[in-house]
């Protein structure tokens, strides 16, 4: 497990929790924009459903904007309509 925490520490998921105004002003390099504000709208997906029912959870116990668990891979294609890519 160390070595697997030093891994994750050598490049983590660096996240803008600013409003898109200023992080289009200058943000980290690679940085992730994810503001909480309440007019941000999540959709999570898994596999089989059961994690997506985790997070979100976790996320609406977090009062984290308006969150919608579309189960699987395929019901989130279906929610949002876009493309499955493979990269």
């Amino acid at each position: 497990m160390p070595d697997r925490l030093s891994a994750l520490m050598s490049r983590p998921l660096v996240i803008d929790a600013r409003t898109p105004e200023v992080f289009a002003a200058g943000h980290l390099d690679g940085a992730v924009l994810a503001t909480l504000e309440p007019i941000a709208n999540y959709v999570v997906y898994c596999r089989s459903g059961n994690r997506s029912a985790q997070a979100v959870t976790r996320m609406r116990e977090a009062s984290i904007g308006n969150v919608v668990d579309s189960g699987s891979l395929e019901n989130a294609l279906a929610v949002v309509g876009r493309a499955i890519v493979t990269r």
